[in-house]
């Protein structure tokens, strides 16, 4: 019989190799919604939200299955402030949180809070914090079961560092 060898250090290649070729979601969620351009490993092809941790309002975010009926999914990107805005909660937006093992929270919005504001980059699909851009907004590599539906950490990493299929999200504000 004969065994092949794999060298450690193409492991991760051919993990990577792996994400590439993941597809599109089937995006079933209302706009405006905020979700990674490719769907992973999401079981029922709905693609990867940004979410509120467990069912209605939370103050941690998290990646989360596209819901159908959108509700706590659905987020907006607001052009003019940088805001990312909660639809289920419109007085509440998202921030890079500092201490803690959450890394995005859900808080009140406050255009002048420099931790709530993002840019977006339609061409490298990069959604990063308005003051520093070498940074991005990512989902984890590892998926969860979350009731029906699946989940994943929401962290924020160096853009550089991290596959671009776990940091290329899709903004549809209408």
């Amino acid at each position: 019989m004969k065994q092949f060898f794999i060298p450690t250090l193409a492991l991760p290649l051919l993990l990577a190799a792996q994400i590439a070729h993941s597809e599109a979601p089937t995006l079933q969620t209302p706009a405006p919604v905020i979700h990674l351009a490719d769907n992973l490993d999401e079981a029922d092809g709905l693609g990867w939200c940004i979410d509120t941790l467990g069912r209605g309002f939370a103050e941690v975010l998290q990646a989360h299955s596209c819901k159908p009926q959108g509700g706590d999914v659905q987020f907006a990107l607001l052009e003019d402030s940088g805001l990312i805005r909660s639809v289920a909660y419109p007085e509440y937006c998202a921030e890079v949180l500092i201490d803690g093992e959450a890394q995005f929270g859900l808080t009140m919005c406050d255009p002048a809070n420099a931790s709530q504001q993002f840019r977006y980059d339609p061409q490298t699909l990069a959604l990063s914090p308005a003051d520093d851009e070498t940074l991005c907004i990512s989902v984890g590599a590892n998926s969860r079961s979350a009731g029906p539906f699946m989940s994943r950490d929401l962290l924020l990493l160096s853009c550089a560092d991290v596959d671009r299929t776990l940091r290329a999200w899709i903004v549809v504000n209408e």
